[in-house]
């Protein structure tokens, strides 16, 4: 019998403004749908609490993809960000995929020159440029590596803007901005490989929507915010 394997990513332009925009750093939360082949099949939540100089990113993600009935693949995740002067110094997270633990404890060095990881994936030291691979964060398009939230892996990445595309979305017509992102490496293994499109909205920095394709078409689309 052939064994399935589904992988999910929880998953440098000159447009962007310089810095975590106004709009963002004020939200209290952001909500996402998750969808495969058009069916709403989880969510993917973002909640925002601010104390002075520290911004506190929590998410939790769930979903489950059933198949003749069948629980094919499912994901429980929650993760917390912390971030002082929009700087992040730590990070969080602890995911069941199926009934498999995966796991992130991250925190920034001493001197303030790197990160150190201690992952189910990954175990040593990251560049201050990685950003956390979660949909909240516009940042995530402006640099050339993440840190996967699930497993804490340093993934290289290539962004390129597409163009400007009006997207339907909350009940109106937004012009976005359209991105490819993948992997710079096109040589691993597919189950690995990063490869996204994605719409931003370039008024508030805020991620609309994120499609990729593996094992069917999955969309990460924004339901709510405020």
């Amino acid at each position: 019998m052939k064994k399935v394997f589904i992988t999910v990513i929880i998953i440098t332009v000159g447009i962007f403004k310089t810095s975590v925009s106004k709009e963002l750093t004020n939200l209290h939360f952001i909500e996402m749908q998750v969808l495969r082949n058009g069916e709403v099949i989880g969510f993917s939540n973002y909640k925002f609490s601010k104390e002075n100089d520290f911004l506190k990113v929590e998410n939790r993600t769930k979903f489950k993809v059933n198949i003749l009935g069948v629980n094919l693949f499912k994901i429980d995740s929650s993760g917390t960000e912390v971030y002082k002067n929009n700087k992040l110094i730590s990070f969080v997270s602890e995911t069941f995929q199926n009934q498999k633990l995966k796991y992130v404890n991250l925190k920034i060095s001493d001197d303030k020159t790197k990160y150190f990881i201690d992952g189910s994936s990954y175990k040593g030291n990251a560049a201050l440029n990685n950003v956390i691979g979660n949909w909240w964060n516009y940042k995530i398009l402006k640099t050339d590596t993440q840190i996967s939230p699930l497993s804490g892996s340093v993934k290289k990445q290539q962004v390129k803007y597409i163009g400007n595309e009006v997207l339907e979305i909350l009940g109106r017509k937004i012009n976005t901005n359209k991105f490819s992102l993948k992997s710079k490496n096109q040589n691993i293994d597919e189950d690995k490989k990063l490869d996204f499109v994605v719409w931003l909205d370039p008024d508030t920095n805020i991620i609309l929507k994120v499609r990729y394709e593996r094992m069917g078409n999955w969309e990460y689309k924004l339901k709510n915010y405020n």
